[in-house]
Order: structure tokens, then C-alpha cells, then sequence
């Protein structure tokens, strides 16, 4: 979420409905207290069964922010122990290159986002087109990246971190730009 425009949606609130059965099911998992990389592929697998489309969002939050990508918190867990947001990526907005404080789960609901992986000498390990549907998980270390909308079209993605984003304002660890 590095370089997002974070909005808690609605003010003083959070968007009900869309999202119930995936909050459920990723409180259940979160119940298991399995370690942060399995914790993140049986949170994966629920955002799969669990995966919105784009209207999760209003159509007002849909057209993103003219200057950088925007985050909008659908929910954080009372108890701190993780929250969703929906982003939103223009054509050509990018992350810089960043790790993360906790594991996350990532599922694009509209658009391809690009994902560029790297090591921890920051050398390019590998490259991801991540089109609608696709669900992915990682946690800490070797969750080094950098997520980019190469397409034309503006991209969506629910973001699943294992923290409550609200408290802490981002998931990056570092930044290595």
C-alpha cells in the first residue's frame, strides 16, 4: 500500500454487506493462530471463495485519485489483528519498492496489476501480470515488491493485512526507493 491515499469509508464507519462472509471467514482463520506465511495462504484461499467484485466500492472511490494510487478501508478488526481495504490504481500509478510489516493477501477485482519481486539485494526476481480473480498471499521476509498499473484501464484490488491499517497508516516496513 505503499504511497496510498488511505479513507476510512464511510466516515466513522465502516461499508457492510459485500464483505461479511469474507470477515467471517478470515476471523475463523485468524482463530487457528497459525504462523504469518500459512495464516496468509488460508487467507488467500478465503478471499478466493470469498472474492467481491469491484462495486465493493462507490462509484466515487472507483475513479481513484488523480496523483497516486487510494486506499479505502472496508473494515478493521475491532481487535486489531487485521483489516481490508479496497485500492485503487489509475493507468501508470505505481508503488515504490517496498516490504511489508505483516503478511498480506492481495485479489483484484478489476484491471491487471503488474507485480515486480524482488530479493533482498533488490535484484528483479521475477515479474507477476495479476488479472481479475487472481488471489495471491506472502508474509515477511522475502515479500519485497512493487505493484504498478501498466494497463489503460484503472485497476482495483482488495488488500487483506494482518494489522489493523487504520492504527498504524501503512503496511510498508521499508522503502527501498
Amino acid at each position: 500500500m505503499a504511497g496510498t491515499l488511505l479513507q476510512q469509508t464511510p466516515p466513522g464507519g465502516f461499508i457492510a454487506g459485500p464483505t461479511d462472509d469474507l470477515i467471517a471467514a478470515v476471523r475463523q482463520v485468524i482463530g487457528m493462530r497459525a504462523d504469518w506465511a500459512r495464516t496468509a495462504e488460508l487467507v488467500a484461499d478465503q478471499l478466493r471463495a470469498h472474492l467481491p467484485g469491484p462495486d465493493v466500492l462507490t462509484p466515487a472511490q472507483r475513479r481513484g485519485q488523480p496523483d497516486r494510487p487510494a486506499g479505502h478501508v472496508l473494515h478493521a478488526e475491532p481487535d486489531g489483528t487485521f483489516s481490508i481495504l479496497g485500492l485503487v490504481w489509475r493507468p501508470g500509478q505505481t508503488t515504490r519498492i517496498h516490504d511489508h510489516i505483516t503478511w498480506c493477501v492481495v485479489g483484484v477485482l478489476q484491471g491487471v496489476e503488474h507485480e515486480d519481486l524482488y530479493d533482498d539485494q533488490l535484484n528483479l526476481t521475477g515479474t507477476r501480470e495479476n488479472p481479475v480473480g487472481e488471489v495471491s498471499g506472502f508474509a515477511p521476509p522475502g515479500d519485497i515488491h512493487r505493484i504498478r498499473n501498466t494497463g489503460a484501464r484503472t485497476a482495483i484490488s482488495l488488500h487483506i493485512y494482518g494489522t489493523d491499517i487504520t492504527r498504524i497508516g501503512s503496511s510498508a516496513r521499508r522503502y527501498y526507493n
